[in-house]
């Protein structure tokens, strides 16, 4: 464990004590957002970042040691294990070593090396390579064995060369320095599979192309793979001309030959070795090598990938809230019609139906008048409409209600209705909503995810709600694992109301569970609001350690104690009442008082328990209770008249929401049923090595269209306003002297995260630019 502690107190930069201590509570059962939170003293203030590291490099670490200890087993109980091997074994740092160290050890099918061995001929091989001035053929006339096979010298010669092409693939030393000059100096070439040209034609930028190993990026290698996958695309790793030109040796051959002191002296033996390395090299370790490196590539592709889709979660997740206001949910439809469920401050249905404005039916004027008599009887303040089919045409409607009846004073927003379907759907939908139908359900999700997003999104896989990249070929588990991580961080980030929250939503309040979040609800159903945190001892099967992980983060608002509505954990209650006393103030008196609070010295209060970091969060907290880390709710306004892809003309400088950020570059909706790219290059006039320095999901951006593609849906977007359509953007930039490499995208970069169709109104939530169109029409 010591070991492990000071490994990742040097990965991630601190003190082998804050790591140890972390571990402990992890191990305690404590989770990443009450240990960041309310653990500063013992970690030394690492942040949520740091411990998800931690967590995540212990699980690692640890299958790493217990992988060792099985191997050391498995070793010994051959009576095979040196102090030399078992020392090597231990300082193997990655599970990559560690497998190289044990391959001949390891249990596997008989091969043609142990027939060869059981046969006798290892003495052969032995002689031969250990003095190549001896003739092979003259050698091996005495291990002939009818018996055992070996009815003539080349099946001597032949075992002998199995044994040492397994003695040779199975040496670590010689895997590590392969494997490092592949990586180092390997090519990917990728070609097409004859005969599939056409059907094949979406990947016809791979058809011939070849790139640097170690460089080559997420996106694309997880292109290359689908495309194999599918039947495709072929691949391999190259050096040099040495695989386009089977007469030229490979640089690895000579590095197999140099690493057992296999020389071509004219000796009598030479010419056999050096067949044995070749063979060595083109039977035994190539393929397994370049399953290994391309195992390696696919792994970093998928990190890279979960990481974008982790990052686009929390930007999508923390959005800026409508806030508390009666709200029209509206899920555009054409022949079905348009579903509409209207919800109060809370989140609770008051009235649904379906409308038929649009064809065939057109009931138009019919269609208006009942969403007027909707939002005067129950005072609606926000109109929500789904981004999906109809939803620009159902945006009109909208728009032309605001003009018939401006008293009702309503403001119209659309948002993503990724993953409504899902929630609708679902369990949990069906418990809430039993009498209501799916469509409607959807309809309710609409509308509340313009309330408050991350309340809403939380009742969603996180997969159904499309902001990655490649995110079906990529590890689920591990992806379930991350994004999981980032829903947690973001739920106890912002903070639950008690009274308000649903199942889902407490499911992910650090330490509780789906068993104890419907005890509490049951609980709430049961004997009405809570009216302080003390009364969650009385929820069952929450005891004091579930109590003492959540209650900092769940909030009862208007209760018995003003600090049951902060962040301050009811441990600290009386570390605060201290305060208050010593200044003579009552605890309500001293909660907002900015002045106040601002000479309050953390020093005059430290204790055994309570150390200056978590003293100064609790005056911070004070100071501004209960304040949301969201930010500010703001919506684009779309260009009126562009309403499709064909609306659009180069040199347009339009407003925009920002939908889904790539390792490439960010997708703009400008409300035309298809997102725009804005290449990393065409981010910022300096360079930008990630785009997320620049926008993340939500913001709100002017762009310029620069290319259109009608037949392909694509659409090339800016956000430098100067740039010019039809301008080389090379030259471009040469002359900005930006320092950035402005290429054009491959077509699978551009097209890999573009929806296929969904549309979005005049006025979007700059918040809830949730995601990508809609994940069941986004084909990632």
């Amino acid at each position: 464990m010591d070991k492990i502690s000071q490994r990742i107190a040097d990965e991630i930069g601190v003190k082998v004590q804050q790591i140890t201590a972390a571990v402990g509570l992890l191990d305690e059962g404590a989770t990443v957002p009450f240990i960041s939170r309310y653990r500063k003293e013992v970690t030394g203030s690492l942040d949520d970042t740091q411990m998800r590291q931690v967590e995540e490099r212990l699980r690692y670490l640890r299958e790493l040691e217990g992988r060792r200890e099985s191997i050391l087993n498995s070793i010994r109980e051959q009576d095979k294990l040196t102090t030399a091997l078992e020392q090597n074994i231990l300082a193997a740092e990655t599970k990559t070593i560690l497998e190289d160290l044990y391959l001949p050890y390891k249990k596997k099918r008989r091969t043609k090396g142990q027939v060869a061995r059981e046969a006798g001929l290892e003495p052969l091989a032995d002689k031969i390579i250990d003095n190549p001035e001896l003739d092979p053929e003259k050698e091996a006339e005495a291990f002939l064995n009818v018996d055992a096979g070996i009815v003539d010298v080349k099946a001597a010669l032949d075992g002998a060369k199995f044994i040492l092409m397994e003695r040779f693939s199975e040496d670590a030393a010689l895997l590590g320095r392969l494997r490092s000059f592949l990586w180092q100096e390997g090519e990917v070439q990728v070609s097409v599979v004859e005969g599939k040209e056409l059907e094949g034609a979406k990947f016809r930028d791979y058809f011939e192309h070849r790139e640097a190993l170690k460089k080559m990026p997420s996106h694309r290698a997880l292109a290359i793979f689908r495309g194999r996958n599918e039947g495709f695309l072929n691949y391999s790793i190259v050096v040099g001309d040495s695989d386009a030109n089977r007469k030229v040796s490979h640089p690895c051959e000579s590095m197999v030959a140099e690493h057992w002191s296999i020389k071509n002296k004219g000796r009598a033996a030479d010419k056999w070795l050096n067949e044995v390395v070749r063979w060595t090299w083109r039977i035994k370790l190539s393929t397994h090598l370049e399953t290994e490196l391309m195992g390696q590539i696919r792994e970093r592709a998928e990190e890279d990938a979960i990481k974008v889709f982790a990052s686009n979660l929390k930007d999508l997740l923390l959005a800026a809230p409508a806030g508390p206001k009666a709200t029209l949910g509206l899920d555009p439809g054409l022949r079905t019609g348009v579903k509409v469920a209207v919800v109060d401050a809370t989140g609770k249905v008051l009235d649904h139906c379906a409308i038929y404005p649009h064809a065939p039916q057109k009931k138009w004027q019919q269609s208006l008048d009942i969403l007027a008599t909707l939002c005067a009887k129950h005072n609606v303040e926000l109109i929500s409409i789904g981004n999906g089919t109809a939803s620009r045409e159902t945006d009109k409607l909208a728009a032309e209600l605001m003009t018939q009846h401006p008293e009702l004073k309503l403001t119209r927003i659309t948002v993503s209705e990724a993953g409504a379907s899902v929630y609708s759907a679902s369990e949990y939908a069906a418990k809430e909503f039993p009498d209501l139908d799916v469509t409607i359900r959807g309809a309710v999700s609409i509308a509340r995810r313009l309330q408050d997003p991350l309340a809403e999104l939380v009742k969603i896989d996180p997969k159904s709600i499309g902001v990655g990249q490649y995110q079906h070929d990529v590890s689920q588990a591990q992806m379930a694992r991350s994004l999981d991580a980032v829903v947690e961080d973001c739920v106890n980030a912002v903070g639950v109301d008690l009274n308000t929250a649903s199942a889902p939503l407490l499911t992910r309040v650090s330490g509780l569970n789906p068993v104890i979040a419907n005890n509490i609800v049951e609980y709430r159903n049961a004997n009405g609001a809570f009216t302080g945190r003390r009364e969650l001892k009385k929820v069952p099967r929450l005891g004091e350690k579930t109590f003492e992980q959540a209650a900092g983060f769940l909030k009862v608002m208007n209760g018995k104690n003003p600090l049951d509505a902060s962040s301050v954990h009811p441990e600290a209650y009386d570390l605060v009442k201290q305060i208050a006393e010593k200044n003579s103030r009552k605890v309500d008196a001293i909660i907002g008082d900015s002045a106040f609070l601002k000479d309050v010295k953390a020093q005059d209060y430290v204790s055994d328990k309570f150390g200056i970091p978590t003293i100064k969060d609790i005056i911070s907290e004070l100071d501004k209770p209960g304040r949301d880390p969201r930010p500010e709710f703001r919506f684009a306004a779309f260009q009126e008249g562009v309403e499709k892809i064909t609306d659009l003309k180069p040199g347009m400088i339009l407003e925009g929401a920002v939908t889904n950020v790539t390792n490439f570059g960010a997708f703009v909706d400008v409300g035309v049923h298809q997102d725009g790219l804005v290449h990393i290059s065409a981010l910022s006039n300096t360079f930008v090595k990630d785009p997320r320095e620049v926008v993340k999901a939500g913001d709100i951006v002017k762009v310029k269209v620069m290319e259109l593609d009608v037949p392909r849906n694509r659409i090339g977007l800016s956000m430098r306003l100067s740039d010019e359509p039809g301008v080389d953007p090379k030259k471009d930039v040469a002359a900005r002297g930006a320092g950035s490499r402005r290429t054009e995208p491959k077509q699978g970069d551009r097209n890999r995260q573009q929806s296929s169709g969904s549309s979005t109104p005049s006025a979007m939530a700059g918040a809830l630019a949730l995601a990508m169109n809609s994940a069941k029409k986004n084909k990632q």
